[in-house]
């Protein structure tokens, strides 16, 4: 039996419906998400293909934070896979607690359209983890208060030093702002270490080569040099998978870069797109 449908869909319902404040907290809670992807997640190519959904709603969950309301079959279009892959691929990040679909009825007619599609904020997250775990475990009682007081205590008691702040800085592992943001999406879903991605992204500007030195043009425009980079690296994928035999990957990706721009050089369809 089908259960009745009550929210209408429109601005005000999808305002309603927003659970997060701030930009900044929904791309962290997103950056979390796909970390916890890759560890739980044992198959590489769903691991990608979740991160692929849970990025294309993050980007479409600007306006009202955190709420999407893309048809599942342009969700199909955007990630070029089919509408029941896109259903499974939903399924699973709402069995993994990380989205929330609401069933929406259109004004007009009052019949079903697209769900409305909640990114789920880390706490409620945390706070349905906590309540499984306190039925098995009901003598262990924390509150976020104690826990805030004791981590307040310890940075009291403890000395700042240089050493330690450097040590801090020396985690971090953000991706250079000169990476193209398309190409780093992509490459993230594979790899973890900012360092290889943008050495991945050295690799393709370095091929693509100048070609007037009086004028520093180089063969490729920037969207085509992207464009390139972004099939070269699918490429590279295909290859890994095939359990390519490869002594240096960077070596290997520069291969194919070199090839594809020595390709689509004379290719004038692929010059007069970009």
């Amino acid at each position: 039996m089908k259960k009745r449908i009550d929210v209408v869909a429109g601005e005000q319902s999808f305002n309603n419906l927003s659970r997060f404040n701030e930009l900044e907290e929904m791309n962290k809670t997103v950056r979390v998400y796909k970390d916890t992807i890759i560890t739980s997640v044992k198959r590489v190519d769903v691991q990608a293909r979740l991160i692929s959904l849970l990025e294309l709603l993050k980007r479409h969950s600007c306006k009202q934070l955190g709420v999407s309301y893309m048809c599942k079959n342009t969700i199909a279009g955007k990630l070029e896979i089919s509408y029941k892959t896109v259903q499974r691929l939903m399924k699973k990040l709402e069995q993994l607690g990380m989205i929330y679909q609401v069933p929406m009825k259109r004004k007009t007619d009052m019949l079903q359209t697209s769900n409305a599609v909640l990114i789920v904020p880390i706490e409620d997250m945390t706070d349905k983890t906590t309540s499984k775990e306190s039925k098995k475990c009901p003598a262990i009682k924390t509150t976020t208060n104690s826990l805030k007081q004791n981590i307040n205590n310890k940075r009291n008691d403890v000395p700042v030093s240089q050493n330690k702040v450097v040590k801090s800085f020396s985690k971090a592992n953000f991706i250079a702002h000169w990476v193209p943001e398309r190409f780093a999406d992509l490459t993230s879903c594979y790899y973890n270490e900012s360092q290889t991605i943008q050495e991945l992204w050295k690799v393709v500007k370095q091929c693509n080569r100048v070609v007037n030195y009086a004028t520093s043009e180089r063969a490729f425009t920037p969207q085509q040099e992207l464009n390139i980079g972004i099939r070269a690296f699918k490429e590279f994928v295909m290859k890994v998978k095939d359990n390519k035999k490869m002594q240096n990957k960077f070596g290997y990706f520069n291969g194919i870069v070199n090839n594809l721009m020595d390709k689509l050089y004379f290719d004038q369809n692929f010059l007069e797109c970009f």
